[in-house]
């Protein structure tokens, strides 16, 4: 819990320096063609937006400033504590104290697991860019970084030809089946902003996961010694 407080509140402070003024700058965008829309299709979202409202199920936003900001860095420390649970768990299970730069290649796992190969098929999103519809997205997400993980685990862990083999398989499933994706890709954010994107959160992402990796098998074996 210690080590996925501070990986959830550095990588929080890279994420004020990297990806929050690119989503700042996509919702300008965004805001901009909601309010350039017009006619029948306009007045038939405002009326739904209300008759939503009216039932109670028009959707919360946190205020922008402290709000917003304490509720991103309490959604990546509760992240981090999760993850960092997940891999004192996998040492657990392995059932001996593991260096730094061993915790440094299960933090390369994960990464490849949460974020390479569900980015290949569904990368990072700005706000403001189409996307297919979520319940289809976390489907082939989850079963892409299990997939994923599994894959990893037959390959690294079972040395065997029929395992590499199915490993492998494992792998690659989730791409030759494909993503979901959006009916219509038409979007005023500008495609630079989308790929500086993409670039700020896997590489955010890449340090997230070191962080992890290596703190974590430090603390166990920190706790395992004692």
């Amino acid at each position: 819990m210690v080590v996925g407080f501070v990986a959830g509140a550095a990588i929080t402070v890279v994420q004020f320096f990297s990806t929050v003024p690119l989503i700042l700058s996509a919702e300008v965008y965004e805001h901009e063609e909601a309010g350039a829309q017009s006619g029948p299709a306009a007045h038939e979202h405002a009326a739904h937006d209300q008759t939503d409202h009216e039932h109670g199920s028009a959707a919360w936003e946190p205020t922008e400033g402290l709000q917003r900001n304490s509720f991103t860095a309490a959604a990546n420390i509760l992240t981090a504590i999760g993850f960092a649970l997940l891999l004192a768990g996998i040492y657990a299970l392995r059932g001996h104290p593991v260096a730094w730069h061993e915790g440094l290649l299960w933090g390369l796992a994960g990464f490849a697991v949460f974020t390479v190969a569900p980015g290949l098929g569904l990368p990072p999103e700005l706000p403001g860019v189409p996307a297919a519809p979520l319940e289809a997205r976390q489907i082939w997400w989850v079963a892409t970084a299990a997939a994923t993980a599994s894959g990893l685990g037959l390959l690294v862990l079972r040395r065997s030809i029929w395992a590499a083999a199915l490993g492998a398989c494992l792998i690659a499933l989730p791409h030759v089946i494909g993503a979901p994706q959006p009916a219509e890709i038409h979007t005023d954010v500008p495609a630079a902003l989308s790929q500086q994107f993409v670039v700020a959160v896997t590489l955010t992402s890449l340090l997230f996961w070191l962080l992890l990796g290596s703190l974590t098998s430090i603390a166990y074996r920190r706790f395992a010694a004692s």
